[in-house]
């Protein structure tokens, strides 16, 4: 089956972790406010999803409804890491990456069989260069991290692509965040 997992992003504690309903795929889950957490679902044979989740002390009670689409893990499929935070205009990563950095890790130690190319994207804020420079040394960042942790190098691709391939329009902040993000893909 498929299964979740709501993780506190502060204090990596598992707020919930539950199983998808066999029939349906749907699960509900009640979440705090004025808390931030890492959604990620995972199901064998796919690619893992992740998603940021904050809700503000102003949320009504009401459900938010949201369809999640799994990637098979085949080579060319690819994913955002929407957990991943650095520093401004740094590639350092806050302590609030941790919980998605060891998700990667522990899906590379179960698919022993795969490669990944980890990608940097920026917005276009900043120079060409500028740019450049800091998606490589973000998805070196976490290329070292998984080193680290035991991930041979030869698995491992870090590639920046600067502001040259945006998801959404740089002309606005939310489109702008959504450009600066870091992906993986199957190789």
């Amino acid at each position: 089956g498929t299964s979740f997992e709501l993780t506190d992003l502060l204090t990596k504690e598992v707020h919930t972790r539950a199983n998808s309903d066999e029939l349906t795929g749907e699960f509900l889950v009640s979440l705090p406010s004025k808390q931030s957490f890492a959604l990620n679902v995972e199901k064998d044979g796919y690619l893992f999803y992740s998603e940021y989740i904050h809700l503000e002390d102003t949320a009504s009670s009401l459900p938010i409804y949201k369809e999640i689409a799994l990637s098979p893990i085949a080579k060319g499929e690819n994913i955002v890491l929407r957990n991943l935070f650095f520093a401004l205009n740094s590639a350092e990563l806050q302590t609030e990456s941790f919980v998605e950095l060891d998700k990667l890790w522990i899906f590379l130690q179960k698919n022993w069989e795969i490669r990944i190319e980890i990608s940097g994207h920026t917005d276009n804020q900043g120079s060409t260069t500028y740019n450049q420079t800091l998606s490589e040394n973000r998805a070196l960042a976490v290329k070292k991290y998984l080193e680290t942790k035991g991930i041979p190098a030869s698995r491992l691709t870090a590639v920046g692509y600067g502001f040259s391939k945006p998801l959404d329009t740089n002309d606005t902040p939310e489109g702008r965040a959504q450009n600066r993000r870091t992906e993986i893909k199957i190789l």
